[in-house]
């Protein structure tokens, strides 16, 4: 298996999204997230921040963004151990999100204000994988 980090999408990833509606009902985006040593701003600024901080400025910004696209944050943490399987090299962190829809989460991430905000994450990201699921089941049900 090949796996490859990324910062943004390649085009035919984003044609297929806008041309799909995805599946009925909510998705939950699985983000593992590869930080860089140090933030690297496309104007040279704050080159004194780590990749892990500049992120955690997009988080802060992209919270309130997520939310009013009718999605939360579930889960973010850092990951701490690998307890089955290989990888060559780990994410730094992981992070869960629910969005009503795929739609939802195309509006978000297209949006003048998630724009006004993504220099930070891609000041901070090395790569990442996004991976789209739905929901089964839901514990306690």
């Amino acid at each position: 298996m090949k796996v490859e980090n990324r910062v943004m999408p390649d085009e035919n990833q984003i044609k297929a999204m806008m041309s799909d509606p995805g599946p009925d009902g909510p998705i939950v985006m699985v983000n593992l997230l590869k930080f860089r040593d140090k933030a690297a701003y496309k104007d040279g600024s704050d080159a004194d921040l780590s990749g892990r901080e500049a992120y955690a400025r997009y988080g802060a910004g992209v919270a309130p963004l997520i939310e009013k696209h009718g999605g939360r944050l579930i889960f973010a943490g850092p990951v701490t151990f690998l307890t089955l399987g290989f990888a060559e090299e780990m994410w730094d962190q992981i992070a869960l999100v629910e969005y009503p829809n795929r739609k939802a989460l195309f509006d978000m991430s297209t949006s003048e204000a998630y724009q006004a905000i993504s220099h930070h994450r891609d000041a901070g990201l090395e790569g990442q994988l996004n991976i789209e699921t739905t929901p089964d089941f839901v514990l306690g049900n």
